[in-house]
């Protein structure tokens, strides 16, 4: 191994390793009740932090990942060959649709990007991914790629990965090209003729295996077709795509005890059209017992869904900006139009169901992949984690303990950023109570839903909608400078047990 080779290993292992925690996880029994720990040392002083259920699996896999790179570049630095194949490394070129990007090494076995090549065409590199000294940012476009793996923090993956017989989902992007049916990003193996018509998601059948497998089936044969947008689905919860009567369907479930999620998506979707809000509609499908959301997929080869999280990383943020002036600035800069309406509509759309994970990759704009002409803000879509949809009755009739995202961590703080009221007409908001009844009082969701929760739920949302009128009848100018409150960590929710000590 060359020894420029050697150095931009050693590089890559250190800019990774300092990525992931520290430390090792303990555990204390308390009452008869276990629970978990972080521990690590910093500046000398050792730190302890509380782990939720959901937390502790993907911790153990960071924690375990460091310690096997902090080995590699033991070796590496001590003049031996990392246990790295070289025959795993391979060559690739980073495709737009038809565009060549630029050319990519690829670790084969655990996915990560080992080197960026030639850059061919700089402006389709993936939205925020910088170019320095005319080199793309390998750390930027590095965690855009692991990024589109499935995250090892859902529901059921542990279990699928043993069926799978693999220790990283990231192996998993290598199989499908990292084809997905949120956009026209590919790879291409070097000296291999793949056209962008021949293997795309959008217009050619894919298997099912791994949906299969995500979802619990047993593994059934050997030999399993791999080339799937499953591979490249985001998010903590069950999820899975299929061809349903020609058109792409996301079919998505729900997190115990409630499984609320999918009726949720279903009043989300009518209180969206009762405020005349462009939305994804979703239904309600059930298989085996459980409620799943349906929704058709709104992009397609011709419209490219760009989240908020690419958005806000093409510029740095200054401290004394908010979050959402950021993103404000972010998008003009980009000659996006109508932000503040449409950031208007959803935040409103978020308070009335109280929707706490409305994080920065739940929302963002469409472009085509081809011209890059910016088509406006996608339709609003997974809306699920509201409602209060793992809080107990009391809870919910509270009103207290409502988080909320992606600017602001208490939703009455976030309307404050709202600039215009006038285009909701509060006539047509006035059936809403008795849309969630309908939707959640279905005599298949009585197993997940009682009579009192139902009804807390529908008051809540009421309420809301009372609170909303009153403002907009007394609505001061927007809030929009004001850091207060702002949200820190735009991250997905978990959906495993919450344990609080």
């Amino acid at each position: 191994m060359r020894n420029e080779e050697i150095l931009a290993q050693i590089s890559e292992l250190t800019e990774e390793i300092a990525r992931l925690p520290k430390g090792y996880i303990s555990q204390k029994t308390i009452s008869g009740k276990v629970y978990y720990y972080h521990q690590w040392s910093e500046n000398g002083r050792k730190k302890s932090k509380y782990l939720k259920d959901a937390e502790i699996e993907q911790l153990s896999r960071e924690i375990n990942r460091r310690k096997e790179l902090q080995e590699r570049l033991k070796l590496l630095r001590s003049g031996h060959k990392t246990p790295r194949s070289e025959a795993t490394q391979m060559q690739y070129v980073l495709m737009h649709k038809r565009t060549a990007v630029c050319d990519i090494e690829l670790d084969d076995a655990s996915g990560f990007i080992r080197k960026i090549g030639a850059i061919h065409a700089p402006e389709h590199l993936p939205v925020g991914v910088p170019i320095r000294d005319g080199m793309a940012d390998r750390k930027a476009l590095g965690d855009w790629w692991t990024d589109r793996a499935i995250p090892a923090s859902r529901s059921g993956v542990r279990e699928a990965m043993e069926t799978l017989n693999i220790t990283n989902t990231k192996a998993l992007l290598v199989k499908c090209f990292g084809l997905s049916l949120s956009d026209a990003y590919w790879i291409c193996p070097r000296d291999i003729d793949l056209t962008w018509e021949g293997i795309n998601f959008f217009t050619n059948p894919f298997s099912d295996d791994i949906g299969d497998v995500l979802f619990g089936a047993e593994r059934k044969v050997d030999a399993l077709d791999l080339s799937s947008p499953d591979n490249t689905s985001d998010g903590n919860l069950k999820k899975r795509w299929r061809i349903i009567n020609g058109k792409r369907c996301l079919v998505k479930g729900g997190s115990n005890p409630f499984r609320q999620q999918p009726f949720n998506e279903v009043i989300a979707t009518g209180v969206m059209e009762r405020l005349g809000t462009p939305h994804a509609p979703y239904t309600v499908a059930w298989d085996k017992g459980a409620p799943y959301s349906i929704c058709e997929d709104f992009a397609n080869e011709n419209a490219e869904l760009v989240t908020a999280w690419r958005i806000i990383q093409t510029q740095k943020k200054p401290n004394n900006v908010s979050v959402y002036q950021h993103f404000v600035n972010c998008c003009e800069a980009l000659g996006v139009k109508g932000v503040i309406s449409f950031l208007d509509r959803m935040i409103v759309l978020d308070y009335i169901i109280a929707n706490e994970d409305r994080h920065m990759n739940n929302f963002g704009l469409l472009r085509n992949p081809e011209t890059l002409q910016w088509l406006g803000f996608a339709p609003i879509y997974d809306s699920g984690s509201s409602l209060g949809y793992d809080k107990t009755a009391a809870q919910i009739r509270s009103g207290r303990e409502v988080g909320c995202k992606p600017f602001k961590n208490h939703h009455e703080e976030q309307l404050k950023l709202v600039s215009d009221f006038s285009w909701i007409d509060f006539n047509r908001l006035s059936d809403v109570k008795e849309l969630v009844t309908e939707t959640l009082s279905t005599d298949a969701a009585e197993d997940y839903l009682d009579e009192s929760r139902i009804m807390a739920i529908a008051q809540s949302v009421e309420r809301r909608i009372y609170t909303l009128a009153q403002l907009a009848m007394m609505q001061a100018g927007p809030q929009t400078q004001s850091t207060d409150d702002d949200v820190e960590e735009n991250v997905a929710e978990h959906y495993g047990p919450k344990l609080i000590p």
